[in-house]
């Protein structure tokens, strides 16, 4: 499929209550209003063509963007590629998981991580806490740099109640897979989860709840997460 072709199907899958529930999230136009699970049918036609993933990308269309990042191959992207994403992420789908998808997969992905989680800008500082969380969650153990991982997680029991709504969101999503997933450091995650307590972010106005860390932990260790890592953070 051409970009103008899979931009097309898009358009006929989108609805305004998807759009309107978008909304409420940060999304603006242009876009469709594509449900996730229908932009999927999507992707067996698009595996592996890396061309016309960054094309979409680059149409500015919300949807279309999402699902580039569901295509793209991040290993084969230049840092200043992901850097471009990005700087056009400009609303949490994107900034919170095309990009730390595609950054992941990178080579520059704990470099990219470092230096977002520093920005100015809620999205990029959101963007680079998701970098880390999705790398912890995939990442065999001893791969992992655990002294600094140790400081990350004091650095959020130090600082997330006073950090911007979407960068609360992210470093509490952050304790929560270190948590779950990083054998040596779960007893340090969960007891620092303990401490933050319950995460005020604002969600606009929808029905989606911040997860209390030390019961999602919890939760997670049940179903084996500290024995097994995930497979891939695209979802």
């Amino acid at each position: 499929m051409t970009k103008d072709e899979v931009v097309e199907e898009l358009k006929k899958m989108g609805t305004e209550s998807i759009k309107k529930v978008l909304m409420n999230h940060g999304a603006r136009e242009p876009f469709f209003g594509v449900r996730v699970g229908d932009m999927k049918t999507l992707l067996k036609k698009l595996k592996g063509n890396q061309r016309v993933a960054m094309e979409l990308y680059d149409t500015g269309i919300s949807d279309a963007m999402y699902l580039a990042g569901l295509v793209a191959d991040g290993s084969k992207m230049s840092k200043a590629e992901i850097q471009s994403w990005a700087d056009g992420a400009y609303w949490e789908m994107l900034s919170e998981y095309t990009v730390p998808w595609v950054a992941t997969e990178s080579p520059f992905a704990i470099e990219l991580a470092e230096e977002w989680i520093l920005s100015k800008e809620e999205g990029k500082a959101s963007a680079g806490w998701r970098v880390w969380a999705d790398l912890v969650s995939v990442t065999p153990d001893e791969r992992l740099p655990l002294e600094r991982l140790k400081a990350l997680l004091y650095h959020v029991e130090k600082h997330i109640h006073q950090e911007r709504n979407r960068v609360r969101y992210c470093m509490n999503n952050f304790v929560i897979c270190v948590g779950a997933y990083v054998n040596p450091l779960s007893d340090e995650a969960i007891a620092i989860s303990k401490k933050i307590g319950k995460v005020s972010v604002d969600m606009g106005g929808t029905a989606c709840k911040v997860p209390f860390g030390p019961e999602y932990i919890a939760k997670s260790i049940a179903r084996g997460s500290l024995s097994k890592k995930r497979k891939t953070i695209k979802c």
